[in-house]
């Protein structure tokens, strides 16, 4: 069948289906076991993230099984093909939940994609647990939406607000052009004027931008202290950070402050000698000393190979199984998806990265947020966490 066809008619009877009166969440689910729907950016310009996310998941597994409750899991996953592809996004968790009866969806990387699917996952009455899509107000898009992995706030503002403890007076703020680039922008000049600090200058860049030399040397000729800096991770940060070091950013007097994504663990070999120095707020770091953390450092390159280094969205996908498992657990082993979203709502977990809660009001994560500097340790370069922020909520919703 043709492809677009295809797509068509499975909408066209998924609309007849919702006319008729017949909910998503009236469809069956699988008989016996316990089905996952998984949507991530598997090829195109991200796909290294989405592989991070497929690894994660596959480490949980591996350490954890592939029952829960006595029920065996089963996991079916989907390309969503990254950014900018909201309408697949959709159509995705359309065919998760209506053809393979889906019980939960895990996925989201990107912020337009989790979007998209908000309104479906509402009339279809299925939670989904976001694993990277960090903009503060998705979870108030649906309530069946429960976020493990982070907000640009909660990163931002730390940030902001150890900028301005530390001698920064003023920053030049420089973001990619969409919803969380501008969370990024607004939650780090909140905290850092608040604590007394300039902004002086500000731009947005495009996406998926691969030039900053321009928009560098106008910060340099603007001569802040610092400058303030958020990109959606990958190829473009890669590019970000090489073009910082190019233009010679710390000789000219201005510091490098960036959520952590910018400079995650698994691009470092890439960004190199341009990492030295930068000041970053982020929740995990592969160096964390912990025995959770050593134990999926190891699950992880059991299942990608020795040299593989996991980052921060592994150990989101893999807190995500956690907390599905858990909540089935808790919910006595029914995987009814009313009863797996209450289970989730004030669960805490000890994970790799630290103590998580998923906050029963927000549905949001409340973790802690390390303060890091780019360092040469043991012969590569490394985040060195020397400071951290506590039990941080997502300040986007404390005002709302």
């Amino acid at each position: 069948m043709n492809g677009d066809f295809g797509w068509a008619l499975r909408a066209a009877t998924f609309g007849l289906a919702l006319a008729a009166g017949f909910s998503p969440a009236a469809a069956p689910a699988a008989d016996g076991k316990l089905v996952v729907g998984v949507i991530l950016p598997l090829s195109g310009t991200f796909a290294n993230e989405g592989r991070q996310y497929e690894r994660g998941i596959a480490a949980y597994q591996k350490l954890n099984g592939k029952t829960v409750a006595g029920q065996p899991v089963e996991i079916v996953t989907r390309d969503d093909q990254g950014p900018g592809s909201g309408d697949l996004a959709r159509r995705l968790t359309q065919e998760l939940i209506l053809r393979e009866k889906a019980d939960v969806i895990i996925g989201y990387s990107f912020t337009p994609n989790a979007m998209s699917a908000a309104s479906l996952l509402g009339e279809a009455k299925r939670p989904a647990i976001i694993v990277n899509a960090a903009t503060s107000i998705i979870t108030e898009r649906s309530p069946y939406f429960v976020r493990v992995s982070w907000t640009l706030p909660q990163s931002a503002a730390t940030l902001g607000d150890w900028a301005a403890k530390n001698g920064i007076k003023t920053v030049y703020t420089m973001v990619s052009d969409y919803a969380p680039g501008i969370d990024a922008e607004t939650w780090f000049k909140k905290a850092f004027i608040a604590g007394g600090g300039q902004v002086v200058g500000e731009v947005r860049t495009p996406v998926t931008s691969m030039e900053y030399a321009p928009y560098l040397q106008r910060v340099i000729e603007t001569k802040p202290d610092a400058l303030f800096a958020f990109n959606p991770g990958g190829d473009v940060s890669v590019a970000f950070m090489k073009a910082a070091r190019e233009r010679n950013l710390a000789g000219a007097g201005v510091k490098l402050l960036v959520t952590g994504d910018v400079v995650e663990d698994n691009s470092l070999s890439l960004i190199g000698e341009g990492l030295d120095g930068v000041i970053s707020a982020h929740h995990y770091q592969s160096g964390i000393a912990s025995a959770e953390n050593e134990r999926f450092i190891k699950a992880y390159k059991e299942v990608a190979g020795a040299e593989a280094i996991p980052n921060f969205r592994a150990v989101q996908a893999y807190d995500a199984m956690d907390l599905l498992y858990k909540a089935v657990a808790k919910s006595g082993g029914k995987t009814d998806p009313a009863g797996l979203l209450e289970a989730m709502k004030g669960l805490t977990l000890t994970s790799p990265r630290g103590t998580i809660t998923i906050d029963p009001q927000t549905r949001d994560v409340v973790q802690d947020v390390y303060i890091r500097r780019g360092e040469k340790l043991d012969g590569r370069w490394q985040n060195r966490a020397f400071e951290t922020y506590k039990s941080v909520v997502d300040p986007g919703k404390t005002v709302r």
